[in-house]
């Protein structure tokens, strides 16, 4: 078999995939549907804390429809959003608040915030907000408002956060990680928005973590189980020998490239965003990637079939080959949980590993049947006439007679 060949077909493979995912992160924000049908002219993906910003501006009376959707939270949790018209952090901030009180109804409400010492009580801000409304969607908080703008700009520092509600109180939000990063600016006149420091916009910052995401989840997540499925199953087949093993090389070596870049990538994402909720994916990767290593290394030193130590080898292959699959797996997950507000992507992941699992099903059974249809086929061979014991048995009988 062309390895060339192979390696380009599963490069086109693996851009395909990549394209699914980044249509559906698009998706997302762009053509998000409310339940209210509502539509906005401009959508922002905000760089943490799994928000996205959509709004409509109107330049002739300069007001500007706004939903803010916050994912990842629970019914006991308070999001905010917030636009500081006189400085470029939490203090002077003019907030918009959401969350369900005790009755279980969905509250949203303004609120002014003087300074860093606030119970985010209600009250008016310093422009008009003609009309509030909120509700809770699968993990999803959404504040939908209506602002008239002061006059003469379109630009403001935005802030936005969550938090944990106890009661009807609102407890202090998170002062680590995404929770000292939420915030940026927001120019309603051109649809830009951008995050805090670097002038990196956030639109720009989110595509690095769905690149990130997307390179992991098709070369550990995808291409690694496929890798391992080819070498399992295929070799049964005479016919597949030994393309097998071209298959199942080429596949975890496109997989390993791939998952390289992607490992990379969360390196300098890591760097920037020091979450606690990381840890764990942050640990996974590299350990992933160490046991990839690992592998590609012991593909140069594999023992020849009859070597005494090829034994303990396969051993290692197979052991170290279905830990980082799982470990991948579940790894991919931890992204999705550090992504929240994805869910096309998490759907579209499940679909494709409940595909590859039916398919190892499947080639498990017909592999069975070929094992032990073989099985009995050389007993067949070694013995024509019926068991060992019989035919011993029949032809002492003959020669006796």
């Amino acid at each position: 078999m062309d390895s060339k060949l192979l390696t380009s077909n599963l490069v086109l493979f693996s851009s395909i995939l990549l394209t699914l995912f980044t249509f559906s992160y698009g998706q997302n924000c762009s053509t998000h549907q409310f339940t209210n049908n509502n539509i906005f002219s401009t959508c922002n993906p905000l760089p943490v804390l799994n928000s996205f910003l959509h709004w409509t501006y109107y330049p002739d009376n300069h007001t500007v429809d706004l939903a803010y959707r916050h994912g990842g939270v629970t019914e006991s949790s308070w999001v905010a959003w917030a636009l500081n018209p006189v400085g470029t952090g939490m203090a002077g901030c003019q907030s918009l608040i959401a969350f369900r009180n005790s009755s279980g109804q969905i509250h949203a409400y303004t609120s002014p915030i003087a300074g860093y010492s606030t119970d985010l009580s209600e009250g008016a801000l310093s422009f008009g907000v003609p009309r509030i409304s909120a509700e809770f969607v699968g993990s999803e908080m959404i504040i939908f408002a209506t602002l008239e703008l002061p006059t003469g700009r379109s630009s403001f520092t935005q802030v936005w956060q969550n938090g944990a509600v106890s009661g009807q109180a609102l407890q202090v939000h998170r002062t680590s990680g995404d929770n000292l990063r939420s915030v940026g600016t927001v120019d309603f006149a051109s649809g830009q928005t951008s995050a805090d420091g670097g002038g990196i916009s956030a639109s720009a910052r989110q595509r690095r973590r769905n690149i990130h995401g997307v390179l992991n989840a098709v070369s550990w997540g995808v291409l690694m189980p496929m890798g391992a499925i080819f070498a399992r199953y295929l070799k049964v087949f005479k016919l597949a020998n030994p393309a097998w093993f071209y298959l199942h090389a080429g596949c975890q070596t496109v997989a390993y490239a791939v998952g390289v870049a992607g490992w990379g990538t969360g390196l300098k994402l890591g760097s920037d965003s020091v979450g606690i909720r990381y840890d764990t994916h942050r640990n996974i990767g590299i350990t992933l990637f160490c046991l990839g290593t690992l592998q590609v290394f012991a593909l140069l030193l594999r023992p020849k079939p009859d070597h005494k130590f090829r034994l303990y080898w396969n051993i290692y292959h197979h052991v170290t080959g279905y830990t980082v699959i799982i470990l991948s797996i579940i790894n991919v997950f931890e992204g999705f949980d550090a992504l929240n507000g994805q869910k096309n992507w998490k759907k579209a992941y499940i679909g494709v590993i409940i595909f590859l699992g039916a398919i190892a099903v499947l080639l498990e059974a017909i592999t069975w049947f070929i094992v032990i249809k073989r099985k009995k086929t050389s007993v067949s061979d070694k013995y024509p006439h019926g068991n060992g014991t019989n035919g011993y048995a029949s032809r002492s009988h003959d020669q006796t007679a």
